[in-house]
């Protein structure tokens, strides 16, 4: 037996770094040898203890439009990437979401005769677009950990070995904040509405969708005297977002990542951009209206292959409309506004929580395990063979 496992890990953007560092801890544990970790880390899995050949802030880039102007210095790090894996020769490198990066990557080392074990964390959406990518990925990985249950089959279709490991958001502890601790610490009476304000991680999205959100949130102040508002901003975004939130209707409060599960269990409501965080959401029985814009140009060619009928998660687990979505042309005030509105006064809250109950439970296949258990268990069992 080796005297340790030399593991690669490339996460390219924040929900691939709270991934990563779950995944770190249960390698760790299931390992018969010590675990050195080497990659691509953002702060979580830093904190871990997985040294970042380069910041990863600067990857987290979405759509054609984003990318374009950023093209050349992503291109540098994906060289620099696959350089610095054919250095070290890892036992496995494992590649976390992230696919406009990291499949690059995967695809630029099997052309450089690279034969290592390449495995990759988060199924890209194959379901709802761009089908073909799956018999891309399968000549260049050798295994697939998949959060989704249906997703497996449009893997191993064609002759990629694929796991469904659930989805790691059900031991996020999103379901588990105190919503009564944060009202105390922020002075919020305890029946004052309170609305979770979430506009997105990345820079582009947030510029998009925040004034979007501003006059909604005029608009439901008129209607909801008291109402209150927070926003959970990650600490590089906290600057812009204190400043862009400052003429707001209401008072915006801007409260650490560390607070936001208390700030869900604390909310009448929530505004949320399409993302994971609408699973968090759900998981924590907040009433959810589920927004988003594109950028014209990266919408344009999306609409034309998009093959699904909704954006968020628990919808598509349930093919329902649980939480009301609104997109691109339809992200509105004067729509949005009326769907929190309902929320805020306690229509349908019922119905949503026992839908979206339901939704969730079918992300937890059979078993004890965590989903970065079980992804460690295949990781190692690849690495060793």
């Amino acid at each position: 037996m080796a005297a340790e496992h030399t593991i690669a890990l490339l996460a390219t953007e924040a929900s691939g770094d709270v991934l990563g560092a779950s995944l770190i801890a249960a390698l760790r544990a299931a390992s018969p040898v010590p675990v050195r970790l080497t990659g691509l880390a953002g702060p979580a899995m830093q904190a871990a203890g997985c040294p970042s050949l380069f910041p990863i802030p600067e990857l987290s880039l979405m759509g054609l439009a984003e990318v374009v102007p950023h093209l050349p210095r992503l291109l540098r790090r994906i060289r620099e990437t696959v350089a610095f894996i054919r250095e070290t020769a890892p036992d496995v490198v494992v590649t976390i979401d992230g696919p406009g990066f990291n499949f690059r990557v995967a695809k630029a080392l099997r052309a450089q005769g690279y034969t290592g074990q390449l495995i990759h964390v988060v199924a890209p959406s194959v379901w709802a677009w761009k089908p073909g990518r799956a018999r891309k990925i399968a000549r260049w990985y050798n295994h697939l950990l998949t959060l989704l249950p249906f997703e497996p089959p449009y893997f191993t279709a064609h002759g990629l070995a694929t796991t469904f490991i659930g989805h790691p958001i059900l031991d996020s502890g999103a379901d588990k904040g105190d919503g009564a601790a944060f009202r105390t610490r922020h002075s919020l009476a305890p029946g004052q509405p309170l609305l979770a304000v979430l506009p997105g991680s990345r820079r582009g999205e947030i510029s998009r969708l925040l004034p979007v959100f501003a006059e909604t949130v005029t608009r439901l102040a008129a209607d909801f005297p008291g109402l209150a508002a927070a926003i959970p901003a990650v600490p590089d975004l906290h600057p812009a977002l204190q400043q862009a939130t400052a003429g707001w209707a209401v008072p915006i409060l801007l409260t650490g990542q560390a607070e936001k599960y208390d700030l869900m269990a604390a909310s009448t409501a929530a505004l949320a951009a399409s993302g994971t965080v609408t699973l968090e959401l759900a998981l924590a029985g907040v009433p959810t209206v589920v927004a988003y814009r594109l950028h014209p140009l990266t919408h344009s060619i999306a609409r034309r292959l998009i093959r699904v009928k909704y954006a968020s998660l628990v919808n598509l687990l349930r093919d329902e409309s649980v939480l009301p979505e609104f997109l691109q042309d339809a992200c509105t005030a004067a729509a949005l506004a009326p769907a929190v509105g309902g929320f805020l006064a306690g229509e349908g809250v019922a119905d949503f929580r026992s839908r979206s109950r339901e939704a969730l439970q079918l992300l937890r296949p059979p078993g004890a395990a965590t989903p970065a258990d079980r992804a460690a268990q295949v990781i190692l069992q690849i690495g060793l063979s």
